[in-house]
């Protein structure tokens, strides 16, 4: 396993792809994530000798098909992909995730689930074409499903079954907190195996806050409270064979408050040498 940036997770912005990768490096991080427009823009060469020069790789890249809305919209984005998908690959990058919304107030559990499955079947056969897997990511509080009128899946085991269903490139995208916020366990963990996972998040939750009170967007940086049990959760998904990027997702707005790209970057680098160092 190896640290990896989402820059826009941590509060940071870069004017362009070489600065991303050259401030990535210059912090440590194994790796970052990218956009494959901007491999369209620069060229694979020249960016493939970027991240040689720095020494870190491309960590992920979103899935860019809006998937939730119209269908309009839907097979806008399929029409697109596969030329996004091919300028992944010409770099090496192979992963790349969406979420999933753990309620719905329009579709039931069964109607919402086919919709998912009709509408990611198509996205993942494009994406299989190019050797890409796709991870779908489970969200845990209560207090957000709360929010809706149907429950849908967010269970580890149920979104790994709907991702079987999907595709075999298709995987989950494990975070920390959604785990956390769920009352899972490391044996849950335990019971993947090294193809289910595509993707890890990593954060931490605030102290004093009972786990079916935790807000989604309120987080910390990864091992800075020790509420959720990182070195387990890294520890189970290492077990199972794990050995990709690992991505900070803190929602921290206290990192704003810090001065510049640098100070942001430092503080969210400590957090990942911290818990890395546990495994």
């Amino acid at each position: 396993m190896y640290a990896a940036l989402s820059p826009g997770a941590v509060g940071v912005s870069f004017p362009d792809l070489f600065s991303k990768i050259e401030g990535t490096a210059r912090h440590g991080f194994g790796g970052v994530e990218i956009d494959p427009n901007e491999v369209i823009a620069n060229g694979s060469d020249a960016v493939n000798a970027a991240f040689e020069r720095a020494g870190i790789k491309p960590a992920a890249w979103g899935m860019p098909v809006d998937w939730r809305s119209t269908e309009e919209n839907w097979k806008a984005g399929l029409e697109k992909l596969p030329a996004l998908a091919a300028a992944a690959k010409s770099v090496g990058c192979f992963r790349t995730c969406t979420w999933i919304m753990p309620a719905s107030n329009d579709r039931e559990l069964a109607e919402n689930r086919a919709f998912h499955i009709d509408r990611f079947k198509p996205i993942a056969e494009i994406l299989g074409e190019h050797g890409h897997r796709l991870g779908l990511e489970f969200i845990g509080p209560k207090t957000l499903r709360d929010q809706f009128k149907y429950p849908f899946l967010y269970e580890i085991q149920d979104m790994l079954t709907m991702a079987k269903e999907i595709g075999s490139n298709v995987g989950l995208l494990v975070d920390a907190y959604h785990w956390y916020t769920l009352h899972a366990r490391v044996t849950d963990l335990e019971k993947l195996e090294e193809k289910d996972v595509v993707y890890v998040h990593v954060n931490d939750a605030p102290v004093g806050i009972a786990v079916d009170e935790q807000q989604d967007g309120t987080r910390d940086l990864p091992g800075a409270t020790g509420v959720i049990d990182i070195a387990g959760f890294l520890g189970a998904l290492k077990r199972v064979g794990y050995t990709g990027p690992v991505t900070p997702e803190p929602f921290k707005k206290d990192l704003a408050d810090l001065p510049n790209n640098d100070a942001r970057l430092e503080a969210t680098a400590a957090s990942m040498r911290k818990i890395l160092a546990t495994v």
